[in-house]
């Protein structure tokens, strides 16, 4: 209930604060500023939210102000922490926005360029941005007066942290936007310079101007915001959060998945001059300007942020956690890399056969079909093998680290993927052939391009179905791996289990023994016997957990491993818990080295869950085909 209150309260807040915030300048530019309008309507409408705004904000804000300073809880609470940095971040957006369209501007004006082709603000006046900065800029120093008060005083300051990190974090990517496009634009105007009508026309010197309006706010803020982050390391909460872990992710992502699509639409230049498609100097230029512009700057951003991902994954002390941080990594630009290597080859296969067949002659467009399957190839096939061979090298050894790797949810979502894209993409190209096949035999008519498609589908179905067999392969040979491990690690186990004279009940525990565990090594003896051995598990039968002879009840005080209580009939006892069954599952976890989980299902539920997978796949194999023969018959 106190959650709900307190996010109406913020919510209301923040709304109303935007309204008044803006209401304000819009009032001041209609009284300055004869760009913005000083019409009366302008000056009523800013009246208007002025009006409206002030006293509700007024009224959320200082209640929430008041109940703060009462309550501790609400003091340090997460909606307050992510309204403060909310307001601040509402505030000085704008101011940094306002400071850009200046700036443009004011490069646009020294290029003798009209002012209205800036990338922002281009229809403001200096006045307009003065106006925006300050009012935006008092109440970011109000709102940031309130934080530092904050943190001097937070009795519990995890809410305030986490919020702020993810501030600082918005503004390190706000930052980085502005500065690469800023470095794209300027090294596309460079590119663009051999052009004369884009080196002496608007538009070149438009693109230099903007591009370097950008770099002039965005590099001094990212360097700030940056350095900022770098200072709080030392924190371990800092320096271990997963949000630093995803944004590093996330730029060295984005950077080489850039460098790499621009590296191949690059190569696809090259390969179509080299295979005679000429162009005037200037426009090849152009052309591979395009790609180099955007692939410097997020190279830059790759080679930067790269060494940071690492140390970051390299300051987890866990080996196995840091192995599954990388191998998270390798295996995204393994999916990409594989997916471009079977669209290039599929490309490649069916330029060789539409030429072999004389389907298509040698001209423009054979020349940019062969281009482009080949850069792709080029691009995708050293990139899926560089991630992909060190992985499988991994997941093929009989370390623990290969076991990790082996049972690990990228590992199996990499490989089932492989297989769906298999298992789809050959059911479509097999709809394809037969749909051909018996198209053409009953109209009778043999199309001129019947062999030419007929060859491109069964070239598109073995590529399919190697890319199935392979993974399949590599699946059925970790599944293999995993169960003589297991089994390996089942037959060092030993289970001590006592027999209560239950005839019944030891049938059905030996029984549900035998399925779940097989290679547990039991030894069953009576409770009145000597225990021979050490072993590292027992089963105790209720009966004689209820009352067990004085030789047992010594031996399991003493007895250091762990004890298993199976539950059975036991005479003027109700007993709930561990099953025969329930209790072989335990046995086999303990055995390979897994915790110990006790689920429950309930059969209804599971019937549904059948119903509605069922369901679910049909609808998904009914879809699959119709796209499948919409397209070849399209």
């Amino acid at each position: 209930m106190r959650t709900i209150r307190r996010l109406y309260f913020y919510l209301v807040a923040i709304i109303s604060l935007e309204v008044v915030l803006w209401g304000l300048i819009g009032l001041l530019r209609s009284i300055i500023s004869e760009t913005v309008s000083s019409t009366a309507d302008a000056l009523a409408q800013a009246l208007a939210l002025i009006l409206v705004g002030v006293p509700i904000f007024l009224f959320h804000w200082l209640w929430t102000q008041r109940t703060a300073a009462k309550d501790p809880e609400e003091q340090a609470a997460s909606l307050r922490a992510i309204f403060l940095y909310a307001a601040l971040f509402a505030t000085l957006a704008p101011l940094v926005q306002n400071i850009l369209a200046f700036i443009n501007r004011a490069l646009l004006g020294f290029a003798k360029i009209d002012p209205y082709r800036a990338l922002i603000g281009g229809g403001q006046s200096w006045a307009d941005n003065l106006i925006a900065i300050l009012v935006n800029g008092v109440v970011a120093y109000y709102f940031w007066t309130i934080l530092k008060k904050e943190w001097a005083s937070l009795p519990e300051e995890e809410n305030f942290a986490d919020t702020r990190r993810l501030y600082r974090y918005l503004w390190l990517l706000y930052s980085l936007l502005m500065v690469v496009f800023g470095a794209q634009q300027t090294m596309r105007y460079i590119f663009y310079m051999p052009v004369p009508d884009y080196l002496m026309g608007n538009v070149g010197r438009e693109m230099f101007s903007n591009g370097l309006a950008l770099l002039i706010v965005g590099t001094p803020l990212w360097t700030y915001v940056w350095r900022v982050i770098q200072v709080s390391l030392p924190v371990p909460v800092e320096q271990n959060s997963n949000l630093r872990l995803g944004v590093l992710y996330f730029l060295s992502l984005v950077g080489v998945v850039t460098v790499l699509t621009a590296g191949g639409t690059l190569l696809n230049v090259l390969l179509r001059w080299a295979f005679g498609d000429h162009l005037p100097w200037n426009q090849f230029v152009k052309q591979i300007g395009d790609p180099i512009s955007i692939g410097l700057p997020m190279a830059g951003l790759w080679a930067y942020h790269s060494p940071w991902l690492r140390r970051q994954i390299h300051s987890d002390e866990d080996l196995l956690r840091r192995a599954g941080k990388e191998r998270l990594y390798s295996y995204i630009l393994s999916v990409l890399g594989l997916g471009a290597s079977v669209v290039g080859l599929a490309l490649t296969f069916s330029f060789v056969i539409d030429i072999s067949t004389a389907r298509a002659i040698w001209g423009e467009t054979l020349r940019s079909r062969l281009s482009a399957a080949l850069a792709t190839l080029a691009v995708g096939l050293p990139l899926w093998l560089r991630m992909w061979n060190p992985l499988q090298v991994e997941a093929l050894s009989d370390s623990e680290q290969g076991e990790h790797a082996r049972r690990s949810t990228i590992r199996r979502v990499y490989l089932y993927l492989a297989l769906f894209s298999g298992v789809i993409g050959g059911m479509a190209t097999a709809v394809g052939f037969v749909y051909l096949v018996i198209n053409t035999l009953l109209t009778g008519k043999v199309d001129k391009d019947f062999v030419p498609q007929l060859l491109n589908l069964l070239a598109l179905l073995a590529l399919f179905v190697v890319l199935l067999v392979y993974h399949l392969r590599c699946l059925q040979g970790d599944g293999q791996r995993a169960t003589a491990m297991l089994e390996s690690r089942q037959r060092e186990f030993s289970v001590l289990l006592f027999d209560p004279g239950d005839e019944p009940f030891m049938e059905a525990l030996k029984k549900a023994l035998g399925k779940h565990a097989p290679e547990v090594p039991v030894v069953v003896q009576s409770p009145d016997q000597r225990v021979a051995g050490d072993p590292q598990a027992v089963l105790l039968p209720a009966t004689l957990a209820v009352n067990p002879p004085d030789k047992l009840r010594l031996w399991l005080k003493k007895f250091d491993g762990t004890k298993v209580l199976v539950t059975g009939a036991v005479p003027g006892w109700v007993l709930s818990g561990l099953s025969p069954e329930q209790a072989a599952v335990s046995v086999r976890q303990m055995a390979e080295g897994e915790q110990v989980q006790l689920k429950k299902t309930s059969p209804a539920w599971e019937v549904v869950k059948i119903i509605a997978v069922i369901l679910l796949g049909l609808q998904l194999l009914l879809s699959l085909l119709a796209i499948g023969i919409s397209t070849i018959v399209n």
